[in-house]
């Protein structure tokens, strides 16, 4: 009888181009959670919802004055990027992170410009369910998302006019997570395209971004390079060449997957805007979207004031924040109950949310059982509901959590 460790291994083994371990950790799980029918509509259904809501807001937010979305944390370097609206889609590829609660599933937040769990959930969740004798609750997503890569380039191509446009994909050539799932995406893409590793690109500032020949590139797809990562870039000479690339975008002499309204909601200070305007019952919602916002949101402000007045536990969570860091949870009295160990946001504006508890799942794995408390994903492509799935870890989801593929019951 095969262990669990050998299973594993020969079952992910055959899988092309994967990532079953990261950080010298086991991360895809030899393991399934069940799900019904009902349960994953109820989850598209509510992915659809929060969806309209935060596309709706960014629309208002492309429109305030630039004051306000200082106030609400974006970089000043971002300012008139993120107004430019080079797509008929807020976001191509988006990541609700959802808590399922004892009747609802609260979000907790967006991941629209940069989502990875991406070749998990579409193409290997699919192969696991199988393996375990299971239906996949992902059937036939993975070709929605190949219409809704090709769909985004076209789409750019026309807002720059190019007939025939030169696109890449790029990622960091040495994080095998980040470039595993962009060529995946090149994959799904089929069509004429390369991909370049980030440092292989240059820029000529006013003039375009060309790869390691000379040629011109049209559409860079950057599917896990932050936007606020980019503009820390700089080259060796000191030149801020993240900075040059958001020039090329404003000046349409180059377009980006995700487009700039992607990385607008992407702060999570957005939320805060959205339960406040729902607190304050405006008219900018429609009775149902507020109903929608009371049902799947959480209470979120810019401080942490209002909770200590209902005695309410609490998140603080930095607003351009990923897999966790610098996440601090506290009591209803205000004191520090659990934080996560990496803190490399710490000078980024934060935002409180109402603390919710991960449910938890019993799992197997390389270690024996271990419980673990489970998040789910579900992901927006292309504004519809499409591919969800769980992760698995402490109760701060962080880049040490598993992937526990789902099979439908």
């Amino acid at each position: 009888m095969e262990n669990y460790k050998t299973k594993r291994e020969n079952f992910y083994r055959g899988i092309k181009d994967f990532w079953p371990d990261l950080y010298g950790e086991e991360y895809a799980l030899y393991d399934i959670s069940t799900i019904d029918l009902g349960e994953v509509e109820e989850i598209r259904l509510c992915t659809n919802r929060i969806g309209k809501i935060f596309f709706k807001v960014s629309e208002l937010l492309r429109n305030v004055h630039l004051d306000i979305l200082s106030e609400l944390g974006y970089p000043g370097e971002t300012l008139d990027f993120i107004r430019h609206k080079t797509s008929n889609i807020e976001s191509v590829i988006a990541r609700l992170d959802l808590i399922k609660t004892k009747n609802t599933y609260k979000c907790i937040e967006i991941n629209s410009d940069t989502p990875t769990f991406i070749k998990e959930l579409f193409r290997v969740n699919g192969s696991v369910a199988t393996q375990f004798g299971f239906g996949n609750p992902n059937e036939g997503m993975e070709d929605q998302l190949a219409k809704a890569v090709r769909t985004a380039v076209a789409a750019s191509a026309k807002w720059l006019d190019e007939i025939e446009p030169y696109v890449v994909f790029t990622a960091h050539e040495d994080n095998i997570e980040d470039r595993n799932t962009v060529l995946y995406l090149q994959e799904l893409y089929g069509l004429p395209s390369r991909f370049i590793a980030l440092d292989k690109l240059r820029i000529i500032p006013g003039s375009g971004l060309y790869d390691e020949t000379g040629r011109k590139i049209d559409i860079l797809y950057r599917q896990t390079f932050p936007i606020e990562s980019l503009i820390m870039d700089e080259d060796e000479s000191g030149n801020k060449i993240g900075l040059w690339l958001l020039e090329l975008v404003k000046t349409k002499k180059l377009a980006m997957i995700n487009p700039p309204s992607a990385f607008l909601l992407q702060n999570k200070a957005v939320q805060a805007v959205i339960w406040g305007l729902h607190e304050n019952n405006d008219t900018f919602f429609t009775s149902e979207e507020h109903h929608w916002i009371e049902q799947y949101f959480l209470p979120t402000y810019l401080e942490a004031e209002p909770f200590y007045g209902k005695k309410v536990p609490f998140v603080k969570k930095p607003i351009f924040g990923r897999e966790g860091d610098t996440v601090q949870i506290y009591s209803s009295t205000g004191k520090l109950l659990m934080e996560e160990k990496n803190k490399n946001y710490h000078d980024v504006p934060s935002i409180y949310q109402q603390y919710i508890e991960l449910p938890s799942v019993t799992y197997n794995s390389e270690k024996g059982k271990k419980k673990g408390h489970i998040l789910t994903g579900s992901f927006l492509v292309y504004g519809k509901p499409s591919a969800l799935g769980y992760r698995v870890g402490g109760e701060i989801t962080n880049n040490l959590s598993c992937f526990l593929p789902v099979g439908l019951a």
